[in-house]
């Protein structure tokens, strides 16, 4: 049986779905948007490692929210809107978030557009232990 996951004091969704879906110990946290968690009005942060710094803390309120945290991630993919100027700066920025000797498998894609004109985001696979 899934597990339909909404985190409180997460990101309010920029969509109709769930923070995260858990199946067999599997855990899919969806993509998070630059958005402060407090208040989703509040304009975005400015450039993409500021961006890249508020996603990846919305995901670790996500994971958090369900008793994990950036250890248990196996797998991210990052969505950049200018990936070629975007590209060094949101990577450094992901990259301190992680042990050099623990980083998850990624994949990173350029694309046209995302919700709310960000720059960045990014989404998990996580695995529960045990």
């Amino acid at each position: 049986m899934a597990q339909f996951h909404m985190i409180a004091g997460a990101p309010t969704p920029v969509a109709p779905f769930s923070h995260a879906v858990e199946a067999d110990g599997w855990v899919f946290i969806t993509g998070q948007m630059p958005t402060w968690p407090d208040d989703d009005s509040r304009p975005l942060p400015e450039g993409v490692e500021a961006q890249t710094r508020r996603v990846m803390d919305n995901l670790i309120l996500v994971l958090g929210g369900i008793g994990l945290d950036l250890s248990h991630v196996l797998q991210a993919r990052v969505y950049l809107t200018d990936f070629k100027g975007d590209y060094p700066a949101m990577n450094a920025a992901y990259a301190s978030y992680f042990p050099g000797n623990r980083r998850p498998a990624r994949t990173c894609v350029g694309v046209t557009g995302l919700a709310r004109d960000a720059l960045v985001e990014i989404d998990l696979v996580a695995r529960r232990p045990g």
